[in-house]
């Protein structure tokens, strides 16, 4: 395991634990990191000083590392009641989504709050056949 300190494009920087150096590189790569405090996915390695031993016996190796700080704890608590919410009033359909959801539209199916999953190309379309649809937004856990 290596420690990598990581910088997003909006100037926030935090740490992060990744197997081996191409680790990092693939999670990079396909958008799987993702800043704590913007929720950017367009990440880097930034600078790090190497860990010394031995410098000072007095101070603690490494200093702890808040990664999300109350107001962000807090926020993220609020999204992931709102999710138990929305996942216990609607029916998950999984990748039948567009399916399920045009005939719900077209009065094939009856009228029920769902969830599932779609690709960009498949909700717009969606949206544009008039068809009601609102994205949701991944939890964190979900994204790292």
């Amino acid at each position: 395991m290596i420690k990598y300190r990581v910088a997003c494009s909006g100037g926030h920087e935090f740490e992060s634990w990744f197997a081996d150096s191409d680790s990092f590189e693939t999670q990079a790569k396909r958008g799987l990191i993702m800043c704590p405090a913007c929720d950017s996915r367009d990440v880097r390695k930034a600078m790090m000083a190497p860990a010394l031993l031995g410098a000072r016996r007095d101070e603690p190796a490494e200093a702890p590392v808040a990664l999300v700080d109350e107001k962000q704890q807090a926020l993220r608590a609020a999204m992931r009641e709102l999710r138990q919410k929305i996942d216990a009033a609607t029916d998950d359909v999984g990748s039948d989504f567009p399916q399920v959801a045009r005939a719900i539209h077209a009065g094939d199916e009856p009228e029920r709050a769902i969830r599932g999953q779609a690709t960009l190309a498949e909700a717009k379309a969606l949206i544009e056949e008039g068809v009601s649809v609102a994205p949701l937004p991944l939890l964190p856990e979900e994204a790292n």
